[in-house]
């Protein structure tokens, strides 16, 4: 089995993994101080600076991949450009979730005290 099989494999069950996690916390309140283990336990906020928090390990990642594997550079700049722009979409769904989540909250709070 060839490195690039080994990446779609771990890929393909890591995603599995996320969406069963994903859907046994939807429901369950969010953390937005504290420690938290958990990923999915997180708020949007938390999970915007903890995909930040990230950058640097994917980055190393990154290089050990294209350094000490011995894949061509089209394999090498798909994984690179696939592993970015899916760290772009996250720290994006984030940021936007987080921002509409603190709005929803404002006005909440704004109806209540009207009543």
């Amino acid at each position: 089995m060839s490195i690039l099989q080994s990446i779609i494999i771990i890929s393909t069950i890591a995603l599995i993994i996320n969406g069963i996690l994903s859907t046994i916390f939807k429901n369950k309140e969010k953390l937005d101080k504290g420690v938290v283990f958990t990923y999915y336990r997180l708020s949007f906020r938390r999970r915007m600076i903890r995909t930040l928090w990230m950058f640097p390990i994917l980055l190393i990642g990154l290089i050990i991949i294209y350094r000490y594997t011995d894949l061509t550079l089209n394999e090498n700049l798909t994984i690179i450009i696939s592993s970015l722009i899916l760290f772009l979409l996250q720290l994006t769904y984030n940021y936007t979730r987080w921002k509409k989540r603190k709005k929803d909250s404002l006005r909440l709070n704004r109806m209540r005290e009207w009543n």
